[in-house]
C-alpha cells in the first residue's frame, strides 16, 4: 500500500511527521469516557443519512446546547490523544471554566502513553476576561506569561488556542451533517448522542497560518480529509461531552472533553501584575 507524507502532528520535537495511506481507519487510543462507538461510526453502511429537515433540527438542538453551556460553568476534563501508528502522546486538560463570567483555571500536563510512569511536562492556566495566563513552570520561579486570548492562535491539529475550552464549542456549534445516535450515560446521567463532521473552516478555525499550509499540502495529496465531531447534551440541555475525531490510517487526533457540575462556582484570579510578562503569542505542546 502506498504511503503519504502526512502534516506533521508534532506535540512534541520527539514525536515524527505522521504516516498514513488515504484510508481512513481507528485513531489513536481507546474511547474515553464512554460511549457507543467513536464519530466514524457515522460513515458505516446502515448508518443512513437523515433528512434534510432532520439535520436542520438536529443542528439546532447542538447550537441551542452549546448556547446554554456557555451562559453557564463547568468542571472541565479533557483528553487529547495524539499518535503516529508507532507512538502516542496524550495530553490532559483539568480544571474549572467559567463561560458567562469569562474565567477559569485549567491543568495542562502531556506525557507519552508508553511511559505512564515518566513526570510529564505540566503548566497552568488562568483565564480572567481578555487575557490568558500562563505559568507553573520552574524556570520561571513564580513568574507568569500572558496574551490576549482573543489573539492567541491553534498550533496543532484538533488543539484550541490556549487550551480554551469555549473554542471547543465554538467548533462544535460548527457540526454539519448530523445525525442522532441515541440515549446513552455521561457522568452516570442519560444524555442524547449526536454525530457530525466539520467542514475546513471549522477545523482550521483561528488556527496558525503555518499549520494551515500543512493542511492544505495533506488535502492535496490526499484528497478529502474528514474531521468526525460528536456532542453529548444532558436532559438539560447542555453540552456533557465533546469528542473532535481526525482518524489518518493508523495515526490520527482524538480529542474528548467532558463536562461536569455544570453552574459549579469558579475561582480564579489574575496573577500580581508585578509578575506578569506579556508575550505577543504562544505556541507549544502545552499550550497548544
Amino acid at each position: 500500500m502506498q504511503r503519504h507524507p502526512l502534516v506533521p502532528l508534532v506535540v512534541a520535537a520527539a514525536l515524527l511527521c505522521a504516516g498514513c495511506s488515504g484510508e481512513s481507519g481507528p485513531g489513536p487510543g481507546s474511547e474515553s469516557g464512554g460511549g457507543a462507538g467513536s464519530a466514524r461510526e457515522a460513515e458505516k453502511p446502515g448508518n443512513a443519512s437523515p433528512s434534510r429537515s432532520a439535520v436542520a433540527d438536529h443542528g439546532a438542538v447542538v447550537r441551542a446546547a452549546v448556547a446554554a453551556t456557555k451562559k453557564s460553568s463547568a468542571r472541565i476534563d479533557e483528553r487529547i490523544e495524539i499518535g503516529d501508528g508507532t507512538t502516542e502522546y496524550v495530553v490532559s486538560i483539568k480544571g474549572d471554566f467559567d463561560w458567562a463570567g469569562a474565567r477559569g483555571r485549567l491543568a495542562v500536563s502531556l506525557r507519552n502513553a508508553a511511559t505512564a510512569g515518566k513526570t510529564s511536562p505540566r503548566m497552568e492556566e488562568i483565564f480572567d476576561g481578555d487575557t490568558v495566563y500562563m505559568g507553573g513552570f520552574a524556570e520561571m520561579e513564580g513568574s507568569w506569561g500572558s496574551i490576549h486570548r482573543n489573539r492567541a492562535e491553534a498550533h496543532y491539529v484538533l488543539r484550541a488556542p490556549m487550551n480554551d475550552p469555549e473554542h471547543v464549542l465554538r467548533q462544535v456549534a460548527l457540526m454539519r451533517r448530523i445525525s442522532k445516535v441515541g440515549e446513552e450515560a455521561v457522568n452516570g446521567a442519560p444524555a442524547v448522542h449526536y454525530r457530525g463532521v466539520l467542514n475546513d473552516d471549522a477545523v482550521t478555525l483561528r488556527m496558525a497560518k503555518d499549520m494551515r499550509v500543512k493542511i492544505d499540502a495533506a488535502r492535496e495529496q490526499l484528497g478529502a480529509i474528514t474531521v468526525y465531531a460528536d456532542a453529548w447534551i444532558d436532559r438539560d440541555g447542555r453540552i456533557v461531552r465533546t469528542r473532535l475525531d481526525w482518524p489518518m490510517g493508523a495515526a490520527g487526533v482524538r480529542a474528548t472533553m467532558n463536562l461536569a457540575d455544570h453552574g459549579k462556582p469558579v475561582r480564579a484570579k489574575a496573577p500580581d501584575p508585578g509578575k506578569v510578562v506579556p508575550m505577543p503569542n504562544l505556541g507549544g505542546p502545552l499550550p497548544g
